[in-house]
């Protein structure tokens, strides 16, 4: 039986989501979750659409089926290993040919329950941006360079809070050095889609925290209408010794590939200055990471400061901590938050 769903109802189905879409299609952006049995490769998918627009609809049908017809065992196998209970969702770009055919296909092979989505992964996305420009209840912490905001941020879910990690979605950490030791970035459609998929699971009436991030964390983008947010939300920005800090980058960053911190370096020549980037490093190659801390907190320090100046005062809660030990941090920030509220 094929059946026609709504994208809320494939997401809270419970069902496995199939995407039947190019291999390309699908790391551009898909569902989280969702599986890859792609209708036609990359190549194939141009080879039709060039024969649609040149030639006719009918004759760009035709070259599909060569190119589906020798796959059809592969389909039903594939299908098989998600749906053995015979039981999924199918959906293409659109919710048309490609996963119509794809679902008749399967219910003729002994699948008792395929629901294709109705408008495909176009819905979804609609369903994603819309999402995501809807108003929650943003906290955000802030503070300058080596303070171990992701730290404390995953301390606070200990805590049960409620938080989103964008540097951890965005695989960077958002500055010059952001991408070392870090997965590949997904795409900008991708991070969106990731994100609204954790944003689904929270709770929106509750508090949620974020990181004070740019509005480009390495290549990916927070979305506009979820960033302006997070610019009117109010902020706790912590301030740490300078030294303290330098501590904790010395420690983190001790232990990743010289040569790529020496690019990173290079990469802020302009905003560093070549004395202070030949100096820093020199101090790189003494294996002096802590002079090196100090020295590019210099630069990063004003930077921070220079945008802490931009925000509303009366948004802006600034919290004096001694040390870097996130544990610690966490507990002092949530006792102020619970006196302010």
């Amino acid at each position: 039986m094929i059946t026609e769903i709504s994208i809320k109802e494939a997401l809270s189905s419970g069902l496995p989501i199939l995407d039947v879409r190019s291999p390309g299609e699908f790391k551009k952006g898909h569902i989280p979750n969702a599986f890859n049995i792609p209708l036609f490769t990359d190549k194939e998918r141009a080879r039709v659409g060039t024969v649609y627009k040149q030639e006719s609809k009918e004759a760009a049908i035709e070259l599909g089926y060569t190119y589906v017809n020798p796959k059809l065992d592969h389909f039903i196998s594939e299908s098989r290993k998600l749906a053995s209970t015979g039981r999924l969702v199918v959906h293409c770009w659109r919710g048309g040919m490609r996963s119509q055919s794809f679902a008749k296909h399967l219910a003729k092979n002994r699948f008792n329950e395929v629901s294709v989505i109705m408008g495909g992964y176009k819905s979804y996305r609609n369903l994603v941006l819309n999402e995501l420009a809807n108003p929650i209840p943003i906290r955000v912490l802030g503070g300058y360079t080596g303070s171990g905001k992701t730290r404390i941020l995953n301390e606070l879910k200990n805590r049960q809070e409620q938080v989103i990690d964008f540097e951890g979605l965005a695989h960077h950490k958002g500055s010059a050095f952001g991408a070392i030791g870090q997965k590949n970035q997904p795409t900008v459609e991708q991070f969106e889609n990731n994100l609204f998929h954790l944003v689904k699971q929270l709770d929106t009436n509750k508090p949620v925290w974020v990181e004070d991030e740019s509005h480009s964390i390495g290549k990916v983008r927070i979305p506009v209408p979820f960033y302006i947010q997070m610019k009117s939300a109010k902020l706790y920005f912590i301030d740490i010794p300078r030294e303290e800090r330098a501590k904790y980058l010395a420690k983190e960053y001790g232990v990743l590939d010289k040569s790529k911190l020496e690019e990173a370096i290079q990469k802020i020549t302009k905003r560093l200055g070549g004395l202070r980037t030949k100096e820093a490093i020199e101090k790189l190659k003494n294996n002096d990471f802590f002079g090196v801390a100090l020295l590019l907190l210099q630069y990063y320090d004003k930077t921070y400061h220079k945008a802490l100046t931009k925000r509303n005062h009366i948004n802006v809660q600034e919290i004096w901590l001694e040390g870097t030990n996130y544990v610690k941090n966490a507990k002092i920030i949530m006792e102020l938050v619970h006196k302010t509220d």
